[in-house]
C-alpha cells in the first residue's frame, strides 16, 4: 500500500459522521411513551440510552390514598393487555395480608380468567412481532380471537380492556352459563387458529431471517438484569412462579414450562406460542374439574351482600355501608405476593398500619425490570432490529412507567 492510498483511507475515516437519533417517544413504533437516544453509524446502532417516565402516573402514591378495594381499577392501568392478571394479583396480595382462605371454586375460576388474559396478552405481542417484520395478515386474524376473549370478559364482569374483574375474596358473582359456554367454544376453536398463525410465519423466509439472532440475550445476562417470564424462559431458564411458588391451586394442574436456548426474538416468539397452548390445556383442566361451591369467600367485610339481604337484614346493611364508604380496616402487617403475569413476575408489596388504606405499596413490574437491558441488547444491531427487539420484549408503557 502506497503512502498516498494510506492517507486517503485515513482521511475517509476522519470524515465518518455519527447520527444521533431519537427513537421515540412515539406510538406505535416504540409501543408507548418512552425514548431511546441512539448514536448511529448509518443504520447500525453504536450506543443507546433509554429514558422512561413520560407516562408516569404515580400509581403507588395513588394507592396510598385509596381504600383496598378502590385500588383494583388502578391495577387495570398497569399492563392493560392483560388487566385481569393485575386485578387478581392484587386481590390475592390483600387476601394474604388478611390471612383469608379461598374456596376451591374461586381458585379455579381465577385460573380460567388469568390464563385467558395470558393468551390475550401473548396474541398482542406475537402478532405485533409479525407486523414489525412486514406481515400484517396474522395480526388482523389473531385479533379476532382476542376480541372473542374480550367478549368472555364482558360476560363475566361487563368490561373489556380495563376489567376491574373480581373482588377481594373472589368474584362478585359466579360465571353465567353463557360465560362457561363461550369459554368452552374458545378452547375448542383457538388451537386451529393458533397453528395457522404460526404456519403463516415460521414457514416464511423473510420472517425467519428477521427474528433469528435478533436481540439475543444470554441466560447469565438475563438473570443479572432480573428477567422473569417468557423473556427469561426464552434464554433457557425454566423459572415460572406458577410452578416454583404455586398459588390459586396451580399445583393441581398438569402443564409444561416451555424454554428456549438463544434468548433471541425467535425464541421469545416461540415460547409465547407454546405458552398459549399450555394455557389452553390449563383452562380445559379447570373446566373439567371445576369444583362446586361459592364464588367468593366468607368475607362480609369485603364482599357486597345480595341486594335482597341489604333490604331485609341490618347486618347486611351495615356491611354494605362499610364496604361502599371504605370503612374496612386491615390488620397491621407487611406482605409481598407475586404471580406469573403475562410478562413475568408481577408482585405487590404492601405495608399496613391498620388503617383503611395501605401505609406503603410498591409494585414489582416485570416491564420495568427487563427494559433496563434494552439499550445493551440493541448495540451493534440495525435500526429495524431495534423495533423488533422491543416488540419481542413486550414492553407495555403503563406497566413500565407505573
Amino acid at each position: 500500500m502506497t503512502e498516498v492510498s494510506q492517507n486517503i483511507i485515513d482521511l475517509s475515516k476522519e470524515k465518518k459522521q455519527h447520527t444521533i437519533l431519537n427513537l421515540g417517544p412515539t406510538h406505535p413504533a416504540t409501543h408507548g411513551i418512552f425514548q431511546n437516544v441512539l448514536k448511529m453509524e448509518g443504520e447500525v446502532i453504536l450506543e443507546a440510552e433509554s429514558t422512561v417516565g413520560y407516562i408516569h402516573r404515580a400509581f403507588e402514591k395513588l394507592a396510598e390514598r385509596r381504600t383496598y378495594y378502590q385500588i383494583t381499577p388502578i391495577t387495570d392501568r398497569l399492563n392493560y393487555c392483560s388487566s385481569p392478571l393485575n386485578n387478581i394479583g392484587w386481590h390475592m396480595s390483600v387476601e394474604k395480608l388478611i390471612k383469608a382462605e379461598m374456596p376451591k371454586r374461586v381458585d379455579y375460576l381465577r385460573i380460567i380468567v388469568m390464563e385467558l388474559a395470558r393468551i390475550a396478552d401473548h396474541i398482542v405481542c406475537n402478532s405485533v412481532i409479525g407486523v414489525d417484520t412486514g406481515a400484517l395478515t396474522g395480526f388482523v386474524y389473531m385479533f379476532q380471537k382476542r376480541e372473542f376473549i374480550y367478549e368472555i370478559y364482558e360476560e363475566i364482569c361487563g368490561a373489556r380492556l380495563t376489567t376491574n374483574v373480581g373482588r377481594i375474596g373472589g368474584f362478585d358473582r359466579d360465571f353465567s352459563p353463557k360465560a362457561i359456554q363461550k369459554i368452552r367454544q374458545f378452547v375448542k376453536e383457538f388451537p386451529e387458529a393458533l397453528d395457522e398463525f404460526q404456519r403463516l410465519l415460521d414457514r416464511n423466509r423473510i420472517f425467519m431471517d428477521r427474528v433469528i439472532n435478533c436481540g439475543p440475550i444470554s441466560a447469565e445476562k438475563a438473570l443479572s438484569y432480573g428477567f422473569t417470564g417468557p423473556n427469561l424462559r426464552a434464554a433457557g431458564i425454566d423459572y415460572d412462579v406458577r410452578v416454583m411458588n404455586p398459588y390459586s391451586s396451580y399445583q393441581d394442574f398438569d402443564f409444561i414450562v416451555p424454554v428456549g436456548t438463544q434468548g433471541d426474538t425467535y425464541d421469545r416468539f416461540m415460547v409465547r406460542q407454546e405458552e398459549m397452548r399450555q394455557s389452553l390445556k390449563i383452562i380445559k383442566q379447570a373446566l373439567e374439574n371445576l369444583p362446586e361451591g361459592p364464588s367468593h369467600a366468607d368475607l362480609p367485610e369485603f364482599v357486597l351482600p345480595e341486594k335482597q339481604e341489604v333490604y331485609n337484614s341490618m347486618e347486611a346493611l351495615i356491611y354494605h355501608f362499610k364496604i361502599i364508604m371504605g370503612e374496612t380496616h386491615i390488620p397491621v402487617g407487611e406482605v409481598y405476593h407475586c404471580i406469573e403475569a403475562a410478562n413475568g413476575e408481577l408482585g405487590y408489596y404492601i405495608i399496613s398500619d391498620g388503617g383503611r388504606t395501605p401505609y406503603r405499596m410498591h409494585i414489582r413490574r416485570p416491564c420495568f425490570i427487563y427494559y433496563q437491558a434494552y439499550a445493551e441488547m440493541i448495540k451493534g444491531a440495525m435500526l429495524s432490529d431495534a423495533i423488533l427487539t422491543m416488540s419481542s420484549l413486550n414492553v407495555i408503557a403503563g406497566e413500565l412507567d407505573a
